[in-house]
């Protein structure tokens, strides 16, 4: 359907660049490799999920070795723009053997190193120090430079001193951050054999949680999900003015709630909704932009939130299912807010819906996908009765692949005869296309962890070494020399740090550093309610994704744009407002989180609607018609008065940006214009 979409509006498929991929495509035996390993690991990872869960080493060590392998394949040391040559394949087949070692020793010596715990042998420090190696390597090549020379950093960090080999960060640094240091054995022995390195808690959730999810949203996405929530956000809103745009940011929110990933979330509606956003009218800058942050509201969407649900349940102790439901309303607003931005620059630029003939209906669009919400309402069920969540993933996979099977044999025996008397295909046929299908969402799955994990296990070498060298009470002590005290200056010191750890980590991995840095302060020191503060940091780690110079949402939305990436990572970081005045409403209003007497949470959501709504309009200068100056700043002190944790303050400036705000709707009726509410 939405390719006729397409067609009509003179966009061919050929037009649509592909999204981008860093992998390289291997020679055929490197990718039967990668394919038997992707499917042993998603084996093992449905056994240990459904069937008979593993001793917390045994589970971590061998999924880590699985990833390392597959990593080692699918990226080679030459990089996507040079032929390897022998030299190259003899290097990745020794990170390849260096791989297994350092998955598998733990696994098969286990019994050995728990009853020589404290006297590790030479063997178990020097298979720690190629784990170390081999990670770090792994993490050059899949996630990037950046989080691997930060992981070095600290590793010297942890090194220096009189007992350490060389007298580098440590001793050089001032004040309460020098230290005494660590020789390598203590070392490997953090990172190596113990429960706060590699194989600590961020590690432990990636193998656990986040890959039987991350299989899920795989197996969805090769059995036709992601199109079919594509042509239902079309559906529904297509023929609103920027309706594309609109798609786009409602089939975001859908297909984040299932990948949890910004980039996968890019790709997948991109190609669709940005030559649309185009031929529409909006600018390719613009268009990209709009995708990029709305396809960043994936990783703060229930119920996957990337990893971050998982984590910031197992570091909270807060049930997964709890985290779930009071992450709607905020993903809600942070939506609302990208909505409003498409919709303003829609009534700007006087643009127009796509027409009802280019536009499938919302009941064909359910009649051919309604099997699709079957899983995501297994999922929401099984949750609801307090399962584990591995549990419930590894029940929510299967839930899947029993509807693709019922759905493709009720389609294969009402499949007509052709106009040329052709049969429906043979059993066998269609068999062997469900069991290529099966294995080619084995293969996503595993390349769609790759990231994850092994950004994880560098957290964990971040989180290890700052337990060892006590950097995070440091880190607590500094925050509150710099902020004064004042939770206001406290949380900007935290915005910009985690701006500048995103422009070397992932998303995942900034969270796991900023939540042992800042957490404890922001917790005990500001009295911060811990749930919040660990919402707070998750969705301030989210900006690296959108704000230059390092937006990787923003460049790869420009690649399908054909735009230029920073002038599109401007864009997205404007439209992505929401993830800095949303988490101010969480810690100036913390009843829309942790709940209290009805008519406070329903006060504390009108507050946050309203002062959302208020700084998209002071920020576009424009709600249903121009805004005047004057009326702007005085709706951006109504949106901080709903920000205060002061009555009287909100109370005004929720009433004063009503009013204002309906000032303007008034004038833009009087001038008979398109009114922003009815869309």
């Amino acid at each position: 359907m939405l390719r006729s979409i397409f067609r009509q509006k003179g966009v061919l498929a050929a037009d649509i660049p592909p999204p981008a991929n860093t992998a390289v495509e291997r020679p055929w035996p490197i990718r039967l490799a990668v394919i038997i390993l992707s499917v042993a690991l998603v084996l093992f990872q449905l056994y240990t999920a459904g069937i008979n869960p593993l001793g917390l080493f045994y589970q971590r060590s061998i999924h880590l070795g699985f990833i390392l392998m597959i990593a080692f394949l699918v990226f080679p040391v030459t990089g996507s723009n040079r032929k390897q040559g022998p030299i190259g394949a003899l290097i990745d087949t020794v990170f390849f053997a260096l791989a297994v070692i350092s998955g598998f020793y733990i696994a098969f010596f286990l019994n050995d190193i728990i009853d020589r715990a404290g006297f590790w042998s030479s063997t178990d420090v020097t298979v720690g120090v190629i784990a170390v190696i081999t990670l770090l390597e792994a993490s050059r090549r899949v996630v990037g430079k950046g989080i691997t020379i930060i992981g070095i950093v600290f590793i010297i960090y942890a090194m220096a001193g009189s007992n350490g080999p060389l007298p580098w960060l440590g001793d050089l640094m001032p004040g309460i951050l020098n230290h005494r240091g660590y020789p390598i054995d203590r070392l490997a022995a953090q990172l190596y054999l113990g429960q706060e390195g590699i194989f600590g808690l961020p590690l432990g959730v990636a193998a656990t949680y986040v890959f039987i999810f991350v299989l899920f949203g795989a197996v969805l996405e090769v059995t036709g999900a992601g199109h079919f929530f594509i042509e239902l956000a079309y559906a529904a809103t297509g023929r609103r003015r920027g309706g594309p745009a609109k798609a786009a940011v409602v089939a975001s929110t859908a297909m984040g709630s299932i990948s949890g990933s910004t980039i996968a979330n890019v790709v997948t509606t991109g190609p669709f909704t940005i030559p649309l956003m185009k031929r529409l009218g909006y600018k390719p800058a613009q268009a990209g932009g709009i995708e990029a942050a709305a396809s960043t509201g994936g990783q703060i969407t229930p119920p996957l939130m990337g990893a971050g649900a998982f984590l910031i349940a197992e570091y909270t102790g807060v049930p997964y299912l709890h985290i779930v439901l009071v992450s709607i309303f905020p993903a809600f607003l942070y939506f609302l807010t990208v909505y409003l931005f498409v919709h303003i620059i829609a009534i700007k630029q006087n643009m127009k819906g796509m027409s009802a003939s280019e536009l499938p209906s919302v009941r064909e669009v359910m009649k051919n996908g309604w099997h699709f919400m079957v899983p995501l309402a297994v999922l929401m069920y099984l949750l609801v009765l307090g399962i584990s969540p591995m549990r419930v993933g590894f029940w929510a996979v299967v839930s899947v692949l029993i509807v693709a099977v019922l759905k493709g044999s009720y389609d294969w025996l009402r499949f007509a005869p052709r106009a040329d008397g052709t049969a429906r295909p043979p059993i066998v046929e269609a068999l062997k296309l469900g069991g290529l299908k099966l294995v080619e969402a084995c293969e996503v799955g595993a390349r769609n962890a790759l990231t994850v994990t092994i950004a994880c296990a560098i957290g964990g070498i971040i989180v290890g070494i700052i337990g060892l060298t006590g950097l995070g009470l440091k880190f607590t002590s500094m925050m509150l020399a710099f902020s004064g005290g004042h939770v206001l200056l406290a949380l900007l010191l935290v915005l910009v740090a985690s701006l500048i750890l995103g422009f070397g980590l992932p998303v995942t991995a900034a969270y796991i550093v900023l939540i042992i840095l800042v957490g404890p302060a922001l917790n005990q020191e500001f009295g911060i309610p811990l749930l919040i503060v660990h919402l707070v940091v998750f969705w301030y780690s989210q900006d690296s994704n959108v704000t230059p110079p390092v937006a990787l949402a923003g460049f790869a939305a420009a690649a399908i744009a054909r735009s230029g990436p920073m002038e599109t990572s401007v864009q997205a970081w404007k439209f992505a407002k929401g993830l800095y005045i949303i988490p101010m409403f969480m810690v100036f209003n913390p009843e829309i989180i942790l709940g209290g007497p009805l008519l406070v949470v329903l006060w504390n959501g009108a507050l946050a609607l309203v002062g959302t709504v208020a700084f998209v309009a002071v920020l576009e200068g424009f709600f249903q018609t121009r805004m005047h100056i004057i009326l702007r700043i005085l709706l951006c002190l109504g949106g901080i008065g709903c920000l205060s944790p002061y009555p009287v303050a909100e109370i005004v400036g929720f009433l004063g940006s009503i009013a204002i705000l309906g000032h303007n709707a008034w004038m833009a009726r009087r001038d008979d214009r398109a009114g922003l509410l009815t869309a």
